[in-house]
């Protein structure tokens, strides 16, 4: 039985480990604050994240300085229209004695980083859902497990259409966070550009490793909560489904299909997380809050009359807190 003065502790190394993260990955990458801390909270929380932005802002090196921090075992998808199943979770091939055995593809590492996840068709994407979902996957009828932690960070570009397939809404489900990343300001974009057009680079140190992590993900989720936080999260939930009693107008008028439970038990594990970062014991209706944009934007689709009207998802979330 973990004592609670060992969860006060943990808490403590876990908010400190934090810092030292970002403090870290800030020396590769500058600014996105709130994108580092998303990225990690996902991975403290035993979660994955989709990562939206224009090409050129850093989405895919993020990910590979975060698994340089993070001593885990990291592997690159690259995901192209004509990328099968089986170039993600391996295949079965016949060895020179004439037996079948499994030849593992590269979603046994710790962390996956899914380039452009959208670019492959749903069969494709589909690939990775069991490996998300059960830290499993199936192949030949054999199931093979995935050594923990797991994560898939996937990188997503908007404004691309031709050539590009939509995830499927219960992949999209997977993905605890959906964190949009904006162009650099002036000032970040000058040091951007100052660093990465000279001839140094910057070497990180590893901070923690895999058993450590896990060691967090179970701390994080023995954390105490309020019945008044989970209910409010619930309640924020239930009022993104309109045409329910808890649905307010901007919902009804806008909203065509609203949040899952999945969202509902999001927004606790996230505020949870949010929490122990912060060095709080117990999360509060304001972690919640803090952690609800990046949850509930994928989960929440407009009607015709927002996109006519432009009513942006943003605006829906923020009138709902």
């Amino acid at each position: 039985m973990h004592s609670f003065s060992d969860d006060v502790d943990g808490i403590n190394k876990l908010s400190a480990s934090y810092q030292q993260l970002k403090k870290e990955v800030n020396k590769v990458i500058v600014g996105q604050d709130e994108v580092i801390k998303y990225v990690l909270l996902s991975i403290f929380c035993d979660s994955h994240s989709l990562l939206v932005g224009v090409p050129g802002l850093a989405k895919t090196l993020l990910v590979k300085t975060v698994s340089e921090v993070l001593d885990l075992n990291f592997k690159r998808i690259q995901f192209t229209p004509d990328l099968m199943p089986s170039d993600i979770i391996g295949a079965e091939i016949l060895n020179e004695n004439r037996q079948f055995q499994f030849n593992r593809g590269p979603i046994f590492a710790n962390i996956i980083l899914a380039d452009e996840i959208n670019r492959t068709p749903p069969k494709t994407q589909s690939a990775l859902l069991e490996a998300m979902q059960e830290r499993q996957v199936t192949a030949a009828g054999s199931v093979h497990k995935l050594e923990l932690p797991f994560f898939v960070l996937a990188t997503q570009n908007p404004i691309e259409q031709e050539g590009t397939y939509p995830l499927p809404e219960a992949q999209l489900d997977r993905f605890m966070f959906n964190i949009v990343l904006d162009y650099p300001t002036y000032e970040e974009e000058l040091q951007v550009v100052k660093s990465t057009t000279t001839d140094s680079s910057q070497v990180v140190n590893k901070i923690i490793n895999g058993k450590e992590i896990i060691a967090y993900q179970h701390l994080i989720r023995r954390m105490p909560i309020a019945d008044n936080v989970i209910e409010y999260a619930v309640k924020l939930v239930s009022s993104t489904r309109p045409n329910t009693s808890k649905a307010v107008k901007i919902i009804n008028d806008f909203v065509s299909w609203g949040a899952g439970p999945r969202a509902s038990q999001a927004l606790v594990l996230a505020a949870k997380g949010h929490a122990a970062i912060n060095g709080k014991f117990s999360p509060d209706i304001e972690d919640v809050q803090a952690v609800a944009l990046p949850i509930l934007r994928h989960r929440i689709i407009r009607n015709f009359k927002a996109e006519a009207e432009n009513v942006s998802i943003e605006h829906i979330i923020s009138n709902l807190l």
